[in-house]
């Protein structure tokens, strides 16, 4: 029997062993995986064109827009972002900036990390988790308005100054005054000096020292303030402070009358010298007294902060305190975002190596700071990260919490841009500079992210 030549021989696949189990596959024979190409195409295409459209098409108008003037029609070239770091405001925006990302990622994750261990360490965790997250669900305006009015200066208002007087006039007993003043005059024993009250002459012990006071506000006249009453004379030094005014007239100037009222709560000083060798506050009919004073003559002072001002807590809305107000604000806002991502990496830590540790007899710090944190460090810098590109597009807290006169000096880069371009600048050319500076800033940490991404599904 002959062998048939007419043909091209296919050569048997070979596997282990020598054992033949079919034709070998060529590139025709090999069946495709999945769709066919034009099919792919056809899906991502509708999302190409909105990418294009909502995405790309800004972007490279905005770069050729920010080379042009104010009106679009001049070609200015980089001159645009030759302003952006030599005007003196710009360049305060870009501080502010700095202030933002150093401080806030370092405050959110710090919080967010000590959050998720305590939610495995109290009872009422779940409770715990649902109040920290909350702020999650209420927008930034919204967490802006809500800031506003907590950051009032008025105590009546604000909350944040409600509670810091509250405390303050908890540990501080003396009793102001505001506008109030020593009755002047050639009978008066007391005179100004140096925004305090002092007698014009030394007081001896046992001579009683009458301090006359007028321009006292109806509104801080104390409601358990009594009828005005002279102390008798004694072995010490004693007086009285009162309100030297007589309702519908009448009275003797610099005496005590019968309807006047004393003034309790101030604070007097007895000074010998320059050292102050006694105090005393006064009572509810004004009246004070100086014990255990030796023999001699002494300066009687009612100290400056008798008249000065009610204390009404900080102004956060002014221009010390307004970029630490709003990255209060923004914390209060991420912190629970940054709980539940780090409560998640704690999870998935290997209990075996905490209990070791413990075994071996290391402490709860030690445990936390060698194993803890270095397991979690993926996910902080991930918080982290996304914490930064947040404070670079911060807006809404600042353009809602900082009031219009103090704007200039919270301003970020996101709300100059807006403010320029829309809010009254009409300089399209410079708000577009702004947006290209601020999608470099945040281009570098979305391609960390991306990558970190990348590296953990591979």
């Amino acid at each position: 029997m002959t062998e048939r030549l007419d043909g091209p021989k296919v050569p048997p696949a070979q596997v282990a062993g020598g054992a033949a189990i079919g034709p070998a596959e060529t590139p025709r024979t090999r069946r495709r995986l999945g769709p066919s190409p034009a099919v792919a195409i056809a899906f991502l295409l509708p999302a190409a064109l909105l990418l294009g459209i909502w995405v790309i098409y800004p972007i490279v108008y905005s770069i050729i827009r920010s080379l042009f003037d104010a009106n679009g029609s001049g070609f200015v070239g980089l001159g645009n972002y030759v302003s952006i770091f030599t005007d003196a405001s710009m360049l305060t925006t870009i501080r502010n900036n700095l202030i933002w990302v150093v401080v806030a990622p370092i405050v959110v994750t710090t919080l967010g990390l000590i959050f998720a261990v305590l939610t495995e360490r109290i009872k009422w965790a779940t409770a715990f988790k649902l109040i920290v997250f909350m702020p999650m669900a209420v927008s930034l305006m919204a967490a802006g308005v809500i800031f506003r009015l907590v950051y009032e200066q008025s105590p009546d208002k604000g909350l944040a100054n409600a509670v810091i007087t509250t405390v303050h006039d908890t540990f501080s007993s003396s009793q102001g005054y505001p506008g109030a003043r020593p009755r002047e005059g050639d009978q008066s024993q007391v005179a100004t000096q140096n925004g305090a009250v002092v007698t014009k002459q030394p007081v001896q012990v046992g001579q009683p020292v009458l301090i006359p006071i007028v321009g006292v506000k109806p509104a801080a006249l104390p409601a358990e303030a009594t009828t005005a009453k002279a102390p008798a004379a004694g072995n010490d030094v004693s007086g009285v402070v009162w309100f030297d005014f007589t309702a519908g007239g009448g009275g003797t100037s610099g005496q005590v009358d019968g309807t006047e009222k004393g003034l309790p709560g101030m604070a007097v000083e007895a000074v010998r010298g320059n050292e102050v060798v006694g105090t005393a506050t006064t009572a509810e009919d004004g009246s004070f007294r100086f014990d255990g004073l030796p023999a001699g003559s002494y300066t009687v002072r009612l100290p400056q902060s008798n008249f000065q001002a009610a204390y009404n807590g900080l102004n956060w809305l002014g221009e010390t305190l307004i970029t630490p107000a709003i990255i209060g604000a923004f914390v209060w806002v991420w912190a629970g975002f940054a709980m539940v991502l780090i409560a998640a990496g704690l999870a998935a830590i290997p209990r075996d190596a905490l209990e070791a540790a413990r075994i071996d007899g290391a402490t709860e710090w030690q445990v936390f700071r060698r194993i803890t944190v270095p397991l979690l460090s993926p996910v902080l810098l991930v918080v982290f990260v996304t914490m930064i590109i947040n404070t670079l597009k911060v807006f809404d807290l600042v353009f809602i919490i900082a009031p219009s006169s103090v704007q200039p000096q919270a301003n970020v880069v996101a709300l100059e841009m807006w403010r320029v371009s829309f809010g009254g600048g009409n300089n399209q050319g410079l708000g577009s500079a702004l947006a290209i500076f601020l999608l470099i800033l945040v281009l570098p940490f979305m391609i960390m992210n991306i990558r970190r991404f990348r590296r953990e599904n591979a």
